[in-house]
Order: C-alpha cells, then structure tokens, then sequence
C-alpha cells in the first residue's frame, strides 16, 4: 500500500490543478480535466463500474456490492484542484524517508527551511516518511492525498473480496477552493445515501460541523479632482474604504480567533480616488450570529451612505455555505461509523468544527449528509505544506474499515 499511495500522490501532485476564481468556465481551469481523465483511465483500469467524467469535470464511479443486505450506499470525495492562495506550477515532492524530527531543507539554494521552531507539530512525525515541496510552490495535499486514499482504498477492496462492503460511490470535484465544488454536482446520479470528503488535516481529524460562510463585496464610487483645487469637491473613495474598514471590530479577524470563534475577514482591497472595492469573507458557526455579522455590514454600508450618498456605497451580501450540523446531527450514526472505524485502527478520532468549508458543506444541504475525515497533511496552501506517508496510509485504511463497519450494521 505503501509504494502505491506514494506513486499516486506524487504522480496526481505533480499535475498543475489550481482552480481560478476569475473564470466563469467549470472547471475554472483546464489542469483539472487533464487529472479527471487520468484517473477515469485509473479507475477503469483497477476495476471499477459505472465510470464516467461529465462536461463540468465531475468524476463519478461505482465498487458493487459483494455482499447481500439492505446496505445503505456510501460515497467518498475529493476535490481535483489546489488552492489559489500560493502556486501550484510545477510542484517538485521531496521525500524525506524516516524523518529525523529536525529541520527539513526544502531549497537551499533559496534557504528556504521547513523549521520545527516555525512548525513544532513536526516532531510527531519522526520516523515517518514525508512528503514535501521544494519551497517554491504548495505541494496539494489538499486534497490530492484524498484522492490518493480514496483510490487505494478502492483498489485494495477490489483486490481484497474477502472484505465485505455495500455498494461505494466514489467523485472528484472541481473548484471546490473557490467554493463552487458542488454547484454542478449532481446527487441524485451520485446516488448515494452517505458520504464522506476526504479533505481533513492531521491524523484522526473527523469533523461535521462547518461555519456558516458569506461574501461581502464593498464598492464606493469617489470624485476625482486635481488636489490642487480638491477643496468641496474632491470625495476620495480609498478613504471611505479606510472608513468602513476601521468600523469593523478589529478584534474579530481570523489572527484573533480560533475554535468556535467567528471573524471577519478582509480577503482583498483595491481602489483609487475615483473607485474602491472590499471584498470580506464572513463566518460564524452560530446561525444567529452569522446573521448579526450580516447585519454589521449593512449597518456599517447605511452610516456611510448617509454620510456619501446612497450611491457612493453599494454593499453585496451573497451566502456562500452553512454549516452542516443541521443536516448531518439526525444521522449521526454516520458520524459513530467513521469514529469507530478510527478506533479500531487504534487511531484517536479528533471531532473539531472545520473552521473553513469543504465541498460536504453544500452536499449536505443538498440532500447528501456528508461529514469529513483526515488525509494526513499539514500547513495547507503554502510553501510549507507536507504529508505524512504513514497516515495517507492509516486515511485509506479509514475508509477501508468504514466500508467493513456499514456491511456489518446493516
């Protein structure tokens, strides 16, 4: 199992998927059809039924039951493409076997180094072999290590039929990092009772709950005029920008919380005298809460449109995601599977709220209860970024016993 998760990985991380936010086109970029129809010819090759890729990069397929029963049919996902925070052209994986617990060079040309001082939560790998980038890209562990277990763990029931399971669905999604994994997705043909992402961080992390996610975009419209001659004239929309920007409660930014705590962040700024734009992500993971941040903005927006004109300030509030308590807590059993699942493999669960989205987020709401398990990876989206071997691993064997569990109580 070993040799082939690493082969996948690196053979799926080398492939440039990063989604762009700026096209309109699904999938938002053509790295992630490419990777799509790889792994249609992977999946086909292995075994796998009912294979297909659709026009929007949607990969579905089918592991048929072995066994009889009436056992409800489970799904496991990942998303194709890799975040947009940090590049992704040309990843380079570093393996570094039996990891020494000490600093990892990652380019010493550019001395660039992976620090246990930066990175504490390095020493628990010691031992384990693990993947790295080369300190000039990310590396997509996220999630391209869950694609690499899913498919491993697929291959290993098809070539394990002692191991008895229900019918399995599997997909791959694209532009889930702009938040847009699920809007072509289609359910009812997925067909699946249950499913899990494979799209967590760290060793045991089980997670299902998720904030409640907003978009603000914030543009004022200003008068430009020769300073020279400004005086009663000139209205400068960079500071009203400012203006709405220190209204906002400083303290209640992502640097400042952490757990159950909401935030709001500005995720971009542009503008001139002439014309300005805010664009703030909003998250809470209380219901009541989310609404009251909403209702921040709109206040914040009315204040100075009454002080501009109404004109001068526009304030577009769209929902993004909610979180995925709601819809998963009335089948929590699906929750106690993939906890006892971990237990069996002596690997301690760790349920935590996401504090971000995953594509379970939306399918939830849209009839797919779907929780979320770990890959193995760390310090996501950056030059930083690693994965352990030994917990891709211990994530297919995850998924292998949760298909064992559901035979089994069904």
């Amino acid at each position: 199992m070993k040799k082939e998760i690493m082969e996948r990985f690196i053979t799926y991380a080398k492939m440039d998927t990063q989604s762009d936010a700026s096209k309109d086109a699904t999938p938002s970029t053509p790295g992630q059809f490419d990777l799509a129809n790889l792994l249609v010819q992977e999946l086909r090759e292995m075994g796998m039924t009912d294979v297909a890729v659709d026009g929007f990069g949607y990969v579905m397929a089918t592991l048929p039951a072995n066994t009889d029963g009436d056992i409800p049919t489970i799904g496991f996902l990942a998303h194709l493409d890799t975040a947009t925070d940090f590049t992704g052209k040309n990843v380079q994986p570093q393996i570094t076997e039996n990891y020494d617990g000490k600093d990892i060079v990652l380019n010493k040309g550019e001395n660039i180094i992976l620090s246990t001082t930066d990175f504490p939560e390095l020493s628990q790998y010691k031992g384990h072999t693990v993947i790295t980038t080369d300190g000039t890209t990310l590396l997509g562990a996220d999630n391209k290590a869950g694609i690499a277990e899913i498919m491993t763990a697929m291959h290993y029931l098809i070539t394990h039929p002692e191991i008895k399971h229900g019918k399995i669905r599997v997909a791959f999604t694209p532009d889930e990092e702009i938040g847009r994994g699920p809007h072509k997705f289609d359910v009812e043909r997925f067909d699946a009772t249950y499913a899990y992402t494979v799209d967590g961080g760290p060793l045991g992390e089980l997670q299902y709950e998720s904030f409640n996610a907003a978009q603000a975009r914030v543009t004022f419209k200003g008068n430009s005029v020769h300073p020279g001659t400004a005086k009663n004239k000139m209205v400068n929309a960079g500071k009203m920008a400012a203006a709405f920007i220190n209204e906002i409660p400083n303290e209640e930014a992502p640097e400042y919380t952490e757990g159950y705590e909401g935030f709001y962040h500005l995720s971009s700024i542009t503008g001139d005298v002439e014309n300005a734009e805010l664009i703030y992500i909003i998250r809470d993971f209380d219901k009541a809460k989310f609404q009251e941040r909403k209702d921040v903005m709109q206040k914040i927006a009315e204040k100075l449109q009454s002080k501009y004109g109404t004109e001068a300030v526009n304030l577009e509030l769209r929902d993004q995601y909610y979180n995925m308590r709601e819809k998963i807590e009335p089948v929590k059993e699906i929750v106690d599977i993939a906890y006892d699942a971990m237990q069996n493999l002596n690997i301690e669960p760790i349920i935590k709220p996401i504090r971000g989205g995953t594509d379970g987020s939306q399918l939830s709401y849209m009839g797919l209860p779907t929780p979320n398990i770990f890959t193995g990876g760390e310090n996501f989206h950056g030059k930083f970024e690693y994965v352990s071997v030994d917990n891709m691993m211990k994530a297919s064997k995850t998924i292998i016993e949760i298909c064992k569990l559901f035979a089994q109580r069904y």
